[in-house]
Parts: structure tokens; C-alpha cells; sequence
């Protein structure tokens, strides 16, 4: 029997080295830590965001004197329109974080850096970043402030530095001595911006519905949100005859049988059972001349 010199495989070639493992784990671990630091900032900001614009629906149809409820609006479809909003939101607060990290990067370009060691500098500083986030979340009741009452600049100035400074600054203080309040905070930080935009919301809802009062459009805003800028000529079920001198009634919704209009040129809200009403030449969103406001007939029987 010959023996035969038979080659050993080199298997240290094909494990791979400790350099590459730990690539492999600062890559992932980078990963990771970016999904974890976007979902900790966003994820508050669209939960506090979706539970503040219920309450903007309800503020749209009670101009018109009625409740989501009674136009026909369960949680459901409310769902699909809080998740259109937010759609919305998110479509426009992209490109807006992206112009503003862009922005960043090019002014600390043009300083050769030192903005960015300025920012580092001060994110050491406890005290200089818990005082910068309580400001900040002061600021967010900005819109719960106007939408209780109306305040002018100066007084809501005020009120934030003071909520800041009084009520935010040491707690934001203390939360920045270990990891766990660190998270918290940005936990804390992103709910209250979320509620900040979902009052701002609220307030651009509600002028929305009285300009939808007045002259009878809706905004981008109120046809994102899913409200129903839907006219008709109303006719009799029985003769198939116009109703109301055959004006134009916008359809709010309807619920339980019937029917809810406003009347434009009255400024009412009325019912009408489904079975007596007939709904002919729907338009979605007509046009309207230039200066068309609504209430003619309401100021004729005023004088």
C-alpha cells in the first residue's frame, strides 16, 4: 500500500477574524440603536397626535351643531381618517426633519465643525439640555392655550418660559442622571410635541369648518381628514319633486335612518328620513364664484 501525501485544508483561512465579527456586531448594534432612537421620538408624537385629533372632529361637526356620532362617524371610520391625517402629517414632517438635518449639516460645515461641538457641548451640560427641553415642551401648550382661550404672543411667551422653568426643568434635570430617564424623557419630550400638534391641528380644524360655514368650501385640511364636501338637490321620495325651492344642501352624513344637511343660504342644520328623500345632481366639492358667502336667505329674513 502506497501512502500518499494528501494535502490538510487550511481551515484558519475560512473562519472568519475577530475583525469582521466585530464589524458584523457594531453594524447591526448601529442598526438597531437607529431604529430604537426614531421609534422612541416618533412613536409618542403619533400616539399623542392621534388621541388629540378626536377631539378635532368633534370640534368640525359641533360648529354645525352636531355630534361625529350623529353624521354617521363611527370608531371605525374615524380610524381611517385619524390615519389619513397622520399620513398627511408624516408626508410633511419628512421632508421638513430632512431640511432641517440638511441645514445642520451645511452650517456645521461652514463653521468647520464648531456648531457641532457646540451641540456636543451642550448635550454634556445637563442642566444647559434638560432647560432646552423644557422650554420646548412649555412651548406645546401653545395650542392648548389658544384653544381654550385666546392669548396674544407676550402672554404665551410667558406661559411656556414659566412652565419650563417652574414645573419641567428639574424634573427634566434629574430624569438625565441615568440611562432609563434619559429614555423617559424623550418618551416625555415626544408626547407633549405630539399633543402641541394635535391643538395646532384643532385650531386649523375649526377655522376650517367655520370657513366651510361661511362660504361653503373645505380646505385640504378638512378633505384630508375625510369631512364630506358633498352637495345635492334634494327630491320628494313620493313625486320625485324638488324640496326647498331646489337649493343646494351640503350632506353631513347620515345615521340611524336619516339624513343630516346644512343649508347654505339659511345657515341651519336639518334632518330628513332616507326613506322620503331622494339625492340628485350630487357634486363633490363644487366650484364657487369669487366672493360667494353663505346665509343670503338667512340676512333677507333678518331684515
Amino acid at each position: 500500500m502506497i501512502d500518499q501525501n494528501i494535502p490538510v485544508e487550511n481551515t484558519a483561512n475560512l473562519s472568519r477574524s475577530s475583525d469582521d465579527v466585530q464589524a458584523d456586531k457594531e453594524a447591526s448594534g448601529s442598526v438597531i440603536e437607529l431604529v430604537e432612537r426614531i421609534a422612541s421620538v416618533v412613536l409618542p408624537i403619533g400616539v399623542a397626535l392621534y388621541a388629540v385629533l378626536y377631539i378635532g372632529i368633534e370640534e368640525i361637526y359641533a360648529v354645525f351643531g352636531i355630534s361625529p356620532q350623529q353624521a354617521g362617524i363611527d370608531q371605525s371610520v374615524l380610524f381611517g381618517r385619524l390615519v389619513g391625517t397622520l399620513v398627511l402629517v408624516l408626508l410633511l414632517g419628512i421632508p421638513a426633519l430632512g431640511l432641517i438635518i440638511g441645514l445642520g449639516w451645511l452650517v456645521n460645515k461652514v463653521t468647520f465643525g464648531y456648531s457641532g461641538r457646540l451641540v456636543a457641548g451642550i448635550r454634556k451640560r445637563p442642566w444647559v439640555a434638560a432647560l432646552i427641553a423644557a422650554l420646548w415642551c412649555g412651548a406645546t401648550y401653545w395650542g392648548f392655550f389658544n384653544f381654550v382661550g385666546d392669548l396674544d404672543l407676550t402672554i404665551m411667551i410667558a406661559i411656556a418660559v414659566g412652565l419650563g422653568v417652574l414645573t419641567f426643568l428639574v424634573p427634566f434635570r434629574l430624569l438625565r442622571r441615568k440611562p432609563v430617564g434619559r429614555a423617559g424623557l424623550k418618551v416625555l419630550v415626544g408626547g407633549l410635541t405630539g399633543l402641541g400638534l394635535g391643538f395646532l391641528l384643532i385650531l386649523e380644524l375649526s377655522y376650517g369648518a367655520v370657513e366651510v360655514q361661511r362660504t361653503g368650501q373645505a380646505n385640504l385640511l378638512l378633505d384630508t381628514l375625510g369631512f364630506q364636501d358633498q352637495w345635492a338637490v334634494l327630491k320628494s321620495a313620493d313625486d320625485d319633486k324638488p324640496l326647498y325651492d331646489g337649493r343646494w344642501m351640503m350632506l353631513l352624513g347620515e345615521s340611524e335612518g336619516t339624513y343630516l344637511f346644512y343649508d347654505c343660504d339659511k345657515l341651519e342644520t336639518f334632518r330628513r328620513p332616507i326613506e322620503t328623500t331622494n339625492l340628485s345632481s350630487l357634486q363633490l366639492s363644487p366650484e364657487r364664484e369669487e366672493g360667494f358667502t353663505c346665509g343670503g336667505l338667512a340676512e333677507g329674513a333678518g331684515q
